[in-house]
């Protein structure tokens, strides 16, 4: 198909915007959170797929972290066992763990290493357990009423937070051109699994790694205030503020947390980004405008 001139002009137009960014980040990490509807709607996994490779191939290093709750849900169901959550997170006795590990082990990551490597590039699918990755502790969860003086220990079974990470790993794959997509399974001091939140071990891996960018999707357009703008270029101070009138609440206030710890801990800027729209990643990357909130600490 040949363009015309409008068409021509509006092309050179993106390549010259992408330009300046692609000679920034080249040879800068970028650590992404893969989640919500980009995995599974057809189109948005396969424009995800596209971005992650030629994010690789103009010089920078994306690594991959997924989740796959939706997932997870399905073939519990599948099997008869019920799912329960507590604030939010899945109460994971040992034979739900056996299905978190086959579905995000498994399932969930090949399928995003062989999409990735589909579209062009070298993906390699790697758990928590590789490498010595991921060390978690035990998660533990309280809760105070009034009707009691202690507050509550609730036990959650398998789900963990991230103790440690070693990326010996991450560096000898990014270093052998190699993209890691990571599923949240980490292994604690006794020995067993434990379930993490995607967002958090996402979050210190970037920490870790020393990342430029720390790029969480989600299914919304970001941060909203109370009348549904999005909000964006926030530090430290104004999120607590946020945090402390109502405007952030609920399942964002984790993914804020995670991203202004990672901020402050050297990561040059998070964004949470609206995972929905196609080609989200490149359009944070490689624009102007961007399509998410922007934190920096």
């Amino acid at each position: 198909m040949t363009l015309n001139a409008d068409q021509a002009r509006d092309v050179a137009r993106v390549l010259t915007e992408a330009m300046p960014y692609i000679q920034r980040f080249r040879g800068k990490t970028v650590v992404i959170k893969y989640g919500g509807n980009a995995m599974v709607d057809e189109a948005l996994k396969q424009g995800f797929a596209r971005d992650v490779v030629l994010m690789k191939l103009v010089g920078i290093h994306p690594v991959v972290v997924h989740g796959g709750g939706p997932q997870i849900g399905r073939l519990l169901e599948r099997i008869g066992k019920e799912s329960e959550f507590i604030e939010g997170m899945r109460v994971t006795d040992a034979e739900t763990m056996d299905v978190v590990e086959m579905v995000l082990g498994g399932l969930v990551n090949k399928e995003i290493v062989n999409l990735i490597n589909r579209h062009g590039g070298c993906a390699v699918g790697l758990t928590g357990k590789d490498g010595d990755l991921i060390r978690a502790r035990k998660l533990t969860l309280s809760r105070s009423s009034p009707e009691v003086e202690a507050p509550e220990i609730i036990d959650l079974g398998h789900v963990g937070e991230v103790a440690s990470i070693d990326t010996s790993v991450v560096n000898m794959l990014v270093s052998g051109n190699f993209i890691p997509v990571i599923a949240p399974i980490g292994v604690g001091e006794d020995g067993r699994s434990y379930n993490i939140n995607a967002d958090l071990v996402a979050g210190k891996v970037a920490e870790v790694l020393g990342a430029e960018k720390l790029i969480l999707l989600t299914n919304t357009a970001g941060l909203l205030d109370k009348s549904g703008q999005l909000l964006t270029g926030l530090d430290s101070a104004r999120v607590d503020a946020l945090i402390a009138d109502g405007t952030i609440h609920g399942g964002m206030l984790p993914k804020i947390r995670c991203a202004l710890d990672a901020v402050k801990a050297g990561v040059n800027a998070a964004h949470i980004i609206d995972g929905r729209v196609v080609h989200a990643v490149l359009v944070e990357l490689f624009t102007d405008e961007g399509v998410g909130t922007l934190i920096r600490a």
